[in-house]
């Protein structure tokens, strides 16, 4: 247990000063690969759900045996060995300094007035139609995408890391990155990627609601509202996010920053509907963006902490 909690602390401090260095090889990516000749193969004929499920053990499967054999055979050649092995696999599990610097690509030229920049800038990481978007609607874009993503991306790795070392870390990113590439409901993954999204939900439930709570609880508010109506608020709006998990997060951030969050997103020219979440205070600009960057590396801070006072009171009761 210990050395998982300074492995995952190093990783974590190794995230956030360096973050993925854009040209290195990333095992998402390796995974993402594998994920897609499986799905040329297998996505096809009957009985598509079931090799779905099929997907999903192979991808695991793959993943947890790569992982914790590179783990294992670290730490029998050195202790020390496994810690800055294990440290390196957290390292490039995180992704707050990937998710803060993608959110700043789209505030600078925000920011500047540049709208067409800014535009670009969000498309390269949500999935709706940027191209007509207004100052407010790419603010709330990327403050919803960090807001999901501080528990997709950064806590509940943190999390799984905490209960299982690297292996774990890396069995929740081979399922999250399952669910982004199959999870989809659509005819062409609607069966075929059914178990990937139920699993990325499943491991998701209690990440999304812890961080969801630091966030409310613990970061700065900018709301005039009271903390019990922000806590009823953000429990009642959570609830009406399509997924069962993103609200959490998204209602969070909407209450404490006094905005609101959710509405009309263009999908390829298709409108769709997203439930309202927060009480609207005040309009979104640019500068909630900035707020929303602050309030995630408190809340992985805190999500840590609290990771690392689990881990003390274990260690003291064993």
């Amino acid at each position: 247990m210990s050395s998982h909690i300074i492995a995952l602390t190093l990783g974590l401090l190794l995230d956030r000063i360096i973050g993925d260095p854009p040209k290195w090889p990333h095992p998402v990516r390796w995974i993402g690969s594998l994920i897609t000749r499986l799905t040329i193969a297998m996505n096809t004929g009957r009985h598509r759900k079931f090799k779905g499920f099929i997907l999903l053990i192979v991808v695991v499967g793959i993943t947890l045996f790569t992982v914790f054999s590179l783990v294992y055979a670290a730490y029998t050649t050195h202790f020390i060995l496994g810690i800055v092995v294990e440290s390196i696999l957290c390292a490039v599990g995180f992704s707050q300094k990937s998710l803060r610097d993608a959110a700043m690509a789209v505030y600078t030229p925000l920011r500047a007035g540049n709208l067409k920049e800014a535009r670009l800038k969000l498309s390269w990481i949500v999935g709706r139609d940027t191209v007509k978007l207004s100052e407010t609607e790419i603010t709330r874009g990327v403050v919803e995408t960090v807001s999901e993503n501080t528990s997709d991306g950064i806590t509940a790795p943190l999390f799984f890391a905490f209960l299982f070392g690297a292996p774990g870390l890396w069995v929740y990113k081979a399922v999250n990155t399952l669910d982004s590439m199959v999870g989809h409901k659509n005819e062409e993954f609607q069966e075929f990627g059914f178990a990937s999204a139920k699993m990325d939900d499943v491991l998701n439930y209690i990440p999304s609601r812890i961080t969801g709570y630091i966030i409310l609880t613990w970061t700065k508010s900018f709301s005039k509202q009271s903390f019990w109506a922000r806590l009823n608020g953000w429990w009642r709006d959570a609830k009406k996010h399509p997924s069962p998990n993103s609200g959490y997060l998204e209602a969070a951030t909407a209450y404490q920053l006094g905005v609101q969050l959710g509405g009309k997103n263009t999908y390829k020219g298709i409108p769709s509907e997203r439930a309202r979440m927060g009480h609207p205070e005040t309009p979104l600009r640019a500068i909630h963006i900035l707020q929303t960057i602050r309030q995630m590396h408190i809340a992985v801070f805190l999500f840590w902490l609290w990771i690392i006072a689990i881990g003390g009171l274990l260690h003291v009761f064993a």
